[in-house]
Order: C-alpha cells, then structure tokens, then sequence
C-alpha cells in the first residue's frame, strides 16, 4: 500500500501539547498535514495555564520541516471552542480534519464527588467535543468533505472506580459521535469514536512495571487512518492498547418476545433475555435507530403470526 499522507489537508488536536494528542499532531505533519496544537498547558485537573507544551510541539513540528500553530484556547467553553477552528481557518483557510483528545481527571467515589469536579471534566471530554464539532461541522458539510475523530475511554465503556464524571462524559462522546457519524453521511463527513489507551500523565499513580508497551506510538496511526480520506468507515468504535487494535460494537441478545408480560415473567425470562448466543449489531449508518425499531417489531408480528398459525 502506498503512504497515506495528509498534503494540503488541516486538522485540529486539541489536547495536543502531550501524550496521546502530541503522538497524533506529530504523525499527521509528518505526512503532510498542517496542524493545529491546541492545549491550554494546565495539570490534568485542568487547572492553570502553560503555553510551552503547545509551542513545544509546534516547535518539533517545525524543525522537521513541516507546518503547525499552536492555540492555547480551552475546549471547556463555546467561546474556546470557536477559537479553536477559528485559528484554523486563520492560518490555513480551511479544516479538514478535527481530533478532540483534550481530557482532564478529577477523581473522587460517587459518595463524595463534588459538582464542581463532576461539571468540570463534563465540560473538557462531553462538551468540550460539541464545542469544537459545532463550529467545524458545517463547514466540513459545506465543503463536502471532513474527518472527525472523538475520544472515548474504556471507563466510558465499562466504567471504573472513581472517576464518574470522567465515565458519564465519555460514554455521552459516544452518542454526540454517532450523531455527528449519522448526520454527515451524505456529505462525506465521515466521524468515528477512538477508545484508546496509553502510558500518559493520565495513567500517573498506577504501577505499570508488569505493562507490556503500551505507548501512544501504538494508539496514533489507529487515529491517524481515522482521519485519512481513505477512511471507509463511518459511526463506529475502534480501541487501541499496547498493539491491539479492535472494533467495539453494542451488541444486542436476540431476546423474548411475549404478548404481555408481567415482572415475575421477566424473572423466569431472564436467562432467556440475556443469553448473546446469536447477537445482533444495527450499524449507526445508514440507520441504527430504526432497524432497532424495525428488528424489535418484526419480531413481534412473526411471533403473533406462528402463534395464530
């Protein structure tokens, strides 16, 4: 296969100053793209403001000969997320593809969580994606063409202990996804969900002495080939982990169908209602929602119709 390269395209990574979003900046110019590096600098709390990470890695876009801009903006407000196009189009005149990595942690159980703590890393993962969706969207629309590229997180997936803000916003990355996947189908805006998982500040605490490697390095051509113009898939989940790359789907059981039913029903039913011997997947596009719909009712009236055969 030739190299797939990005000349001429522009992307946006926001959280771009370290880890996983610096791995994705780096690759894209290295192929060709011109890149926005956005990241405010702060802790991984979110709190405070360095311009140094930004500039650091426009920098080492620089020196190898390639093309970039830093902005510090925040994805946390709309304001900060129009920014962040807005230096795009600014510098480049137009944004092809759009990478929202930017993450903060603030752990606490459920018990003791405050609402500051829950609002603000809603703000920075949740929001912070339909802050710079909104403002890119249309234009990728307008021009007939876009790549997008939103993070979630195996503790949105699967949830984890201690972090249910961070697990709430990014389970909700991957409805707003499937939506943006839904919505930009007939304009080639293509968006996908990445549920990555490397050795970055946000893994500070854990002892990872038994890890096999599990660097950014191994996340980032998964992203990169996500926001390529060969990308042929569209509304669906890839995870990538220490070299192990996989699709993730919701999958469905194939269920009970009765013509009523009542909560002891539910119980004896229950093994039945769960069991994912032969499980169904509705792909987000062309139309998820209603082959649900339409699965669930078939099954219903060719039920009813045996019954009364």
């Amino acid at each position: 296969m030739p190299e797939l390269r990005f000349d001429d395209r522009v992307a946006v990574v926001t959280g771009a100053g370290r880890g996983l979003g610096r791995a994705y900046a780096l690759l894209l110019a290295a192929r060709g793209a011109k890149v926005v590096v956005n990241d405010p600098g702060g802790g991984l709390t979110g709190d405070g403001v360095d311009p140094d990470p930004a500039a650091q890695v426009v920098h080492e876009i620089t020196a190898a000969g390639g093309e970039a801009v830093a902005c510090t903006e925040s994805v946390a407000t709309a304001a900060g997320g129009r920014a962040i196009i807005d230096s795009a189009l600014d510098h480049y005149g137009r944004i092809d593809v759009l990478i929202h990595n930017a993450g903060t942690v603030r752990r606490g159980s459920l018990k003791e969580m405050s609402y500051e703590d829950f609002d603000a890393v809603v703000d920075v993962h949740l929001r912070g994606a339909f802050h710079v969706v909104r403002p890119a969207f249309p234009l990728m629309c307008q021009a007939r063409y876009g790549r997008i590229v939103l993070t979630s997180s195996i503790g949105g997936l699967y949830g984890n202990h201690g972090v249910a803000n961070y697990a709430a916003a990014k389970a909700g990355v991957i409805g707003l996804s499937n939506v943006v996947a839904l919505e930009g189908a007939a304009d080639d805006v293509k968006c996908n969900t990445i549920v990555p998982a490397a050795e970055t500040r946000m893994a500070e605490g854990i002892d990872t002495s038994a890890y096999p490697p599990w660097g950014p390095e191994l996340v980032a051509p998964v992203v990169g080939w996500l926001s390529h113009e060969s990308c042929s898939i569209t509304g669906e989940m890839l995870t990538a982990i220490a070299g192990r790359v996989a699709r993730v789907a919701v999958a469905e059981a194939p269920g009970v169908y009765r013509p009523s039913w009542s909560i002891e029903d539910v119980g004896a039913q229950l093994d039945a209602v769960r069991n994912m011997g032969s499980p169904s997947i509705f792909p987000v596009v062309p139309d998820g929602h209603a082959e649900h719909i339409r699965y669930s009712f078939e099954v219903a009236r060719r039920t009813q119709a045996a019954s009364h055969g």
